[in-house]
């Protein structure tokens, strides 16, 4: 059973940093992906940054440039930086997590954003920034 666990959230105001932390357990398979969701009130949930098993990273436009997704597979951690911080980030935060013949985009081979893709997902971390 694959099992996550985000930490790391918290209030910042705009222009701040926050890095958000994911446990992640039980995903056996050697080829997965793993990624970063957000949902705010009222709104979809869309997809942030996504890593392969191959390292391999894609993120959504509106974040590009200011988050970064990594992992540390000694800590089966998966992170994501978050810098320069707008109001418009303010969101409740999900890691994801699943094999890739579910998740990874056949043409470009990088993990796709669109959640209906992902099975399991944590319980979420809530970033909120003032501005």
């Amino acid at each position: 059973q694959v099992q996550l666990a985000e930490s790391g959230g918290g209030s910042v105001q705009a222009g701040g940093s926050l890095r958000l932390s994911c446990e992640v357990s039980g995903m056996t398979d050697s080829s997965y992906c793993l990624a970063w969701f957000r949902q705010a009130p009222g709104k979809e949930r869309e997809g942030v940054a996504g890593i392969n098993s191959g390292g391999r990273t894609i993120y959504a436009d509106s974040v590009k440039g200011r988050f970064t997704i990594s992992l540390d597979n000694a800590k089966n951690t998966l992170y994501l930086q978050m810098n320069s911080l707008k109001p418009e980030d303010t969101a409740m935060y999900y890691c994801a997590a699943d094999v890739t013949i579910f998740t990874r985009d056949a043409s470009t081979g990088l993990c796709r954003l669109d959640p209906r893709w992902w099975r399991f997902s944590g319980q979420g971390t809530q970033v909120t920034v003032s501005s």
